[in-house]
């Protein structure tokens, strides 16, 4: 299992939100690509880069800073945020990107996803942002009634790289991760599931390396590194050596 630190962008900053409430944001830092940096000297071996801003706008909003990350660090990048269309998708992946994140877009336009997975197999990621199960959309302000489970059956024949599984009352709330409805995702998808939201110390590092009958691909963790409950050379250290 992977540990992916995570840098969320708006305004240019990097910042975290509670349950991904825009009016409930911490500013940890005013820099990203420095942020970037730290995790890569820590040892990170992927980062994952949310561009808030974009999110809502439904395009880029914060690309000039998430390339600039790019070309500065040896580490790959998995972005997200204001992905709705090929251009976008294009945009990003000839320009260095590793793997970009549809999560509205996999909800509204199946077509784009299809023709995503087709022009740059490995490298589409489905983004799955659950409240209670149900699927959120539009930078988590819209919810609906689609089932997270039964949209990642549906895209399972499309050749998805990875999932990405948040659970939004959890995120950026150190309230520790959604172990059972990760596992319940991870054993109904032939898919890599990456766990996020809620990370509040290394004992949800050693619970998830603990699942039994399926496995976990990696987890993304965000406040508990910026506050320091999580070291990130301890998790890296103890998904090598456990998971």
């Amino acid at each position: 299992m992977i540990i992916i630190p995570a840098i969320d962008i708006k305004d240019g900053k990097c910042v975290r939100l509670a349950q991904g409430k825009f009016d409930r944001v911490t500013t940890y830092a005013d820099n990203p690509v420095e942020m970037a940096l730290t995790w890569m000297k820590k040892g990170a071996e992927l980062i994952h880069i949310v561009d808030l801003d974009g999110s809502v706008a439904g395009l880029p909003r914060n690309a000039n800073i998430i390339l600039d990350i790019v070309g500065r660090i040896d580490v790959p990048v998995q972005v997200g945020g204001g992905i709705r269309d090929m251009e976008t998708i294009r945009f990003y992946l000839n320009n260095g990107v590793s793997g970009v994140i549809l999560g509205t877009t996999a909800l509204q336009n199946e077509g784009t996803v299809r023709d995503a997975c087709a022009e740059f197999p490995g490298k589409i990621i489905l983004g799955i942002d659950a409240l209670a199960g149900k699927v959120a959309v539009r930078g988590w302000t819209q919810t609906t009634e689609k089932n997270a489970v039964d949209l990642a059956r549906h895209y399972e024949k499309f050749g998805i790289k990875a999932i990405v599984y948040t659970d939004i009352e959890r995120d950026g709330m150190g309230t520790g991760i959604n172990i059972k409805a990760t596992k319940e995702l991870a054993k109904a998808v032939n898919i890599p599931v990456i766990a996020s939201g809620g990370v509040a110390g290394i004992a949800d590092i050693d619970n998830l390396c603990a699942i039994e009958d399926c496995e976990i691909y990696g987890v993304i963790i965000g406040r508990a590194l910026y506050t320091g409950a999580v070291s990130l050379e301890e998790a890296i250290r103890k998904s090598k050596e456990f998971c």
